[in-house]
């Protein structure tokens, strides 16, 4: 039988190193289906509940592999429907391929049924490269085009195939002018520094007294350099969101969280920083690094759109981490005065005391950074940890202790709902051999999490871990809004937008043959993570929380306390409760808790 141009597509695609899709069938892609069910032994299909969730999971396969993450959806409402968990690959510098299928040649431009204008769609996520396909000579280009940009730039990348032409028999182009022959394989380079900039970044951080490191999610695959580098200057490191995986929560030096999200130490260490070193990281938030002008400023960063960007560097290289740092390290002095790094040591002591009293102050029912410090007592080794968006991410930022061999991630950039469960299908299709634990909010649960339980009862089985958890606070709350229109906007709680309905969501995990716990005393936390992590099938823990417990700022401004005091003022539907647990927060912050 012939080649047909679904079967040339998926070839390609082999011969690119592609294993695995995550997608969603259609009529539009109905000859790529077919020639893939075909070629089942070179690919694994991942039959998710929603393309959204494709796209999602290719985000989250590009993070965990460092590969290119493939995600397949039909036409009109399927491809539309991949737009969100595209971007928030393209908000996090993720290689992801969206290949699409498309009405026939002969209707497009005809208002015909689910024709869309696809290269208008994913004009922006896709900017980078949308290939059309309209002849079977084109395919060719289109698809090393389509990876090999992906790959190099670190972007989407999109391809829309007509449905007739998917059964089309396959022609390579002709030998004529106007052809082009393209071929496979992409190997990425050492980018790395001119030898003067180097030594200027050395003047620079040679220096300075109090070196401070942010270390985001380019430094993955850099850690043991970016130990070197801190040891060498004597620095403490905080991390972006994206990089919480990059350094142990376990040395003293370190951390932890930076912003909104952040811990206390690290803010004090920013602002009392005279050096500042920023590793790998679009870290947003501009308020939470150094002052204009406090500090002197060293980047390293692969994309020099990212540089100067958030802080004016005095020098901002454009270099990987791992060999930019390398090559760094024999201009540096090694520092003996281990002062700044004592005083960083004192500051973590307490905030670890202090985390610890947070979480052990009482709720109605249970404090949900207690969740979360019962967990990082019983984290298995190399397990992988996802988060939803919401105010679970606080929890996980700043209480979730990491250790090496560890890895996590969320949607960074984006900051959408809904990706923490396809994340960690991907993650633990990615290392079935690996513990997977999501941290999901309510919100996000009956968004579109609760739908992709379905797919891990789908393929569970078949993953030589059967380890994997989904932890869902049930506060009956869309929680971080309600604290960000209290706090921010100074405005009581909107209970028509706020308020959630009450699910059983364990009860659900059960209907469909996977283990459901629940939990509503504190007490209980510890016993529950053991049973979860030991059921030898996948887990849907649920947990009553407390809405009242404030995701505390490392610091709090005389703006968010003056619009916590209009909130008060005007009336919270749940004032008493509100006042009580922030009162609550506050005093175990600065007194310890004396509410065990």
């Amino acid at each position: 039988m012939s080649q047909t141009v679904s079967h040339f597509i998926w070839n390609r695609l082999h011969e690119w190193g592609v294993r695995r899709i995550f997608g969603y069938p259609g009529d539009g892609i109905n000859g790529l289906v077919g020639a893939l069910d075909e070629m089942r032994d070179k690919f694994e299909f991942v039959q998710v509940r929603h393309e959204e969730m494709a796209a999602f999971m290719a985000s989250a396969h590009a993070k965990f592999t460092g590969g290119l993450g493939v995600c397949l959806a039909t036409s009109g409402p399927g491809a539309s429907h991949l737009v969100t968990g595209l971007y928030d690959a393209r908000m996090d510098h993720m290689p992801v391929l969206a290949l699409v299928g498309q009405q026939a040649r002969t209707a497009i431009g005809a208002h015909f049924q689910q024709e869309l204008d696809l290269p208008s769609l994913f004009k922006d996520v896709a900017g980078e490269f949308t290939g059309m396909a309209m002849e079977p000579p084109q395919v060719r280009h289109l698809v090393d085009r389509a990876v090999r940009i992906a790959l190099g730039r670190r972007r989407v990348t999109a391809l829309v195939v007509p449905n007739d032409l998917q059964e089309e028999p396959m022609r390579m182009p002709p030998r004529v002018h106007g052809a082009v022959f393209s071929g496979v394989g992409y190997s990425r380079p050492r980018v790395v520094p001119e030898d003067a900039d180097l030594i200027r970044a050395a003047e620079v951080l040679n220096a300075g007294k109090k070196v401070a490191i942010l270390a985001g999610a380019g430094c993955i695959g850099a850690e043991k350099a970016v130990m070197r580098l801190a040891d060498t200057l004597q620095a403490g490191a905080a991390k972006a969101l994206l990089g919480k995986q990059v350094l142990p929560d376990t040395l003293d030096w370190v951390t932890g969280s930076i912003g909104l999200l952040g811990t206390e130490p690290s803010d004090k260490m920013m602002r009392e920083c005279d050096t500042f070193l920023m590793l790998g990281s679009g870290f947003p938030y501009s308020e939470f690094l150094p002052e204009e002008g406090q500090a002197r400023g060293v980047q390293v960063d692969i994309d020099p759109g990212m540089l100067s960007l958030r802080y004016p560097m005095e020098v901002p290289l454009e270099g990987d981490i791992g060999t930019t740092i390398e090559a760094l390290l024999p201009y540096l002095e090694a520092r003996a005065d281990t002062g700044w790094r004592e005083k960083i040591t004192g500051w973590k002591r307490d905030w670890l005391e202090t985390l610890q009293d947070r979480a052990m102050v009482a709720a109605n029912p249970v404090n949900p950074q207690r969740i979360f410090t019962e967990l990082s007592r019983q984290l298995p080794d190399r397990a992988i940890l996802t988060s939803d968006s919401g105010s679970c991410a606080n929890w996980y930022a700043r209480d979730v202790m990491i250790r090496e061999n560890m890895m996590c991630s969320l949607s960074g950039g984006l900051a959408s709902m809904g990706a923490g469960v396809p994340y960690a299908i991907a993650a633990k299709f990615a290392h079935p051999d690996r513990p997977v634990i999501a941290s999901v909010g309510d919100g996000a649960m009956q968004m579109n999490n609760m739908a992709e339980l379905i797919t891990v009862a789908k393929y569970w089985r078949q993953w030589e871990n059967p380890t994997f958890v989904v932890c869902v606070l049930n506060n009956r709350d869309l929680n971080q809004v309600t604290w960000e229109q209290r706090v921010m906007e100074g405005n009581p709680k909107a209970e028509m937008t706020q308020d959630l309905p009450d699910v059983p969501y364990h009860r659900f995990a059960e209907t469909i043959g996977l283990e459901g716990i629940h939990v509503d005393n504190p007490d209980d936390l510890g016993d529950a993570w053991t049973r979860a992590l030991c059921a030898g099938r996948p887990v849907l823990l649920e947990v009553r929380t407390d809405p009242e417990v404030p995701p505390l700022p490392p610091h709090i401004t005389f703006n968010q306390a003056k619009s916590f005091m209009f909130t008060a003022a005007k009336g919270d539907p749940h004032e008493g409760a509100m006042i009580k647990g922030s009162i609550r927060q506050v005093a175990a912050s600065l007194i310890g808790n004396r509410d065990k």
